[in-house]
């Protein structure tokens, strides 16, 4: 060594720094790399893509190559940084040289490769992945008896080095974080539609249903002159038929098989209950995606849901089902109007999924369905308009009720 000239020493010190600022960088990008998106690139037969998933096929392979080169070359730098600090000065030259070599390695061989490769994986982890895999073949013996050794420790402590590979795997609720989180990404309607059918599974008929109280239908009780007077005014084409109450429903008629009789002089409601096609009942706790399925396989698209007891609690129809994937179908007032100020006036009678999808909030949604039966159940009252109540976290004020219901809530914004 003492025939090598200092220059040299110093030119292969440097090349020694900016391998190892190689095998840093490399391994932050191949392990923060996105695997999602990396399968993407396979299918799209992207070179570089289909080495890198090899490689990450076998992580405990890589990192023992990665942490077998850097380690050497880290030792092996800070041996010629010792050699040439006695060349130059001498025993007493060696910590000054060693503490720069740190700092030297600190700032160009760890935190700025590591923070390259958090910024630009792809391209450090594809560049690096045609490196790898030869060497991986070269030191395979090694690396090999390394990860064996490795494993050897780590079942000494109850691990199982071989099952905990890591799997690319995500749960429900972590995949709405990422979408949650992609607005960037997509567009709002997108992000929104992935959101709504990711909920389809937690989601029950129950949660979307017309309730009783607010379905229109047929009276057979009622004259046939007040019939054919609602026939002819309905917004709906599809109305239950039933006899004083919707507990006693018979059937439903579709308005185009109907509208053609009622001009007829023999029209009576005879003729309406020979329209009739059979109810169809739904179970409350059906969730949304099963109602889904079912109705496209029974070329359905109206429902009743109804309890354990058979009792009618509500209409769902398969627009409320597609409105919860696409959102509203016809443009309204909307139930949940965000103030300047960031508060939030609230038509009681909203969902508690819907104003949790609007406003990101964690009401619970395993009671009451709407917001007016959420605060009924919290306060044990119907309280008078004026009465603020921290709700779940949240400050809110009742505006406006009838007698037996909440109408309008408005939500403080947090301090």
């Amino acid at each position: 060594m003492n025939d090598i000239s200092l220059n040299i020493l110093f030119g292969i010190l440097a090349a020694l720094l900016i391998i190892s600022a190689f095998f840093s960088g490399s391994e932050t990008a191949l392990m923060t790399l996105n695997r999602y998106r990396l399968q993407h690139l396979v299918k799209k037969n992207h070179k570089g893509a289909i080495k890198t998933l090899k490689l990450l096929k076998k992580p405990d392979r890589l990192i023992g190559l990665i942490l077998l080169g850097n380690n050497f070359v880290n030792i092996l730098a800070s041996s010629l940084t010792t050699l040439i600090a006695i060349r130059i000065g001498g025993d007493n030259a060696i910590a000054p040289a060693i503490a720069l070599l740190t700092i030297g390695m600190l700032i160009f061989s760890e935190v700025t490769p590591k923070t390259l490769g958090a910024l630009r994986p792809e391209f450090l982890a594809f560049l690096s992945s045609w490196v790898y895999i030869p060497l991986l073949k070269i030191f395979y013996p090694v690396v090999w008896a390394i990860n064996i050794i490795s494993s050897l420790l780590l079942r000494i402590f109850g691990i199982n080095g071989t099952s905990h590979r890591t799997i690319d795997s995500l749960n429900k609720d972590e995949l709405k974080s990422i979408v949650s989180e992609a607005n960037h990404l997509m567009p709002a309607r997108y992000q929104n539609m992935l959101l709504s059918i990711l909920d389809l599974e937690s989601a029950s008929v129950a949660d979307i249903m017309t309730h009783r109280n607010d379905i229109i239908g047929i009276d057979l009780e009622d004259s046939i002159e007040d019939i054919v007077k609602q026939l002819q005014n309905s917004p709906h084409t599809r109305l239950p038929v039933y006899k004083k109450n919707i507990d006693r429903v018979i059937g439903f008629l579709h308005l185009r098989t109907i509208l053609s009789q009622i001009s007829d002089p023999d029209f009576d409601k005879h003729s309406i209950t020979n329209s009739l096609s059979k109810p169809f009942f739904i179970p409350a706790s059906t969730s949304i995606h099963k109602q889904m399925q079912i109705f496209k396989a029974e070329k359905l698209r109206t429902g009743l849901v109804v309890d354990e007891y058979g009792d009618v609690l509500g209409l769902v129809t398969l627009d409320d089902l597609l409105q919860e994937i696409v959102g509203e179908l016809i443009l309204e007032e909307p139930d949940i109007k965000m103030q300047k100020d960031g508060s939030y006036l609230v038509d009681a009678s909203v969902t508690i999924r819907e104003l949790n999808r609007v406003t990101q909030w964690e009401l619970p949604t395993e009671g009451p369905k709407t917001l007016n039966g959420l605060i009924i159940e919290y306060m044990e009252t119907i309280p008078e308009p004026g009465t603020s109540v921290k709700l779940h976290g949240h400050v809110m004020e009742i505006i406006k009720r009838d007698e037996n219901t909440i109408k309008l809530v408005k939500f403080n914004p947090k301090r």
